[in-house]
């Protein structure tokens, strides 16, 4: 059964940081009001909300299966406070930093409508920082580092969100209000 969390646990992982990524992809997609091959804007941004609270339950039953699975030797204390776990609590602890920006920003999400957009727009930011944490801890305690498959999708995911967010913060990214008035810069 061990194995079976153990195993259960680094793919959810996988999983959730692969769908992260594309969730970061698609929410500067999202901002630059531009529509995605075939899809209107609107649909980018369910998408881009959708493949998030997916990523999100991923994120959950990676953190759930290896609070049971008895080789990491997680407890909850380890789940929400950084930097005190067992194994290697630095890398631990970057996940467990990423966890918790991550429920800061589903909470936020959740509460948008009592507590403002522009409260939730200053805690969704955050979603920047989660990313690069998030990927450090895959690089620092994940055991698949050394594999190939996991070197690709790092790489892959580094460079498509290095590439966006290049593009996010260059003078031709076309803001939504700019679309939508027609202007291009």
């Amino acid at each position: 059964m061990d194995e079976a969390m153990w195993a259960f646990g680094r793919v959810s992982g996988f999983v959730s940081l692969a769908l992260f990524t594309v969730s970061v992809l698609l929410g500067i997609l999202n901002r630059s009001g531009r529509p995605l091959l075939v899809l209107p804007r609107f649909s980018i941004s369910l998408l881009h909300r959708n493949i998030a609270l997916l990523a999100t339950v991923f994120l959950g039953l990676h953190v759930g299966s290896l609070l049971l699975d008895s080789f990491a030797k997680l407890n909850p204390v380890d789940v929400v406070v950084p930097f005190l776990g067992s194994y290697q609590p630095f890398w631990q602890g970057l996940g467990t930093v990423a966890l918790d920006l991550v429920l800061a920003v589903v909470v936020t999400g959740l509460l948008r409508h009592r507590i403002g957009q522009r409260s939730f727009k200053a805690v969704h930011w955050l979603s920047y920082g989660v990313w690069p944490v998030a990927m450090a801890h895959a690089l620092g305690n994940g055991t698949d580092v050394s594999s190939g498959w996991f070197l690709l999708l790092a790489v892959a995911s580094a460079v498509a969100v290095a590439a966006a967010l290049l593009w996010r913060l260059s003078p031709s990214f076309l803001e939504t209000s700019h679309a939508r008035q027609g202007r291009v810069l």
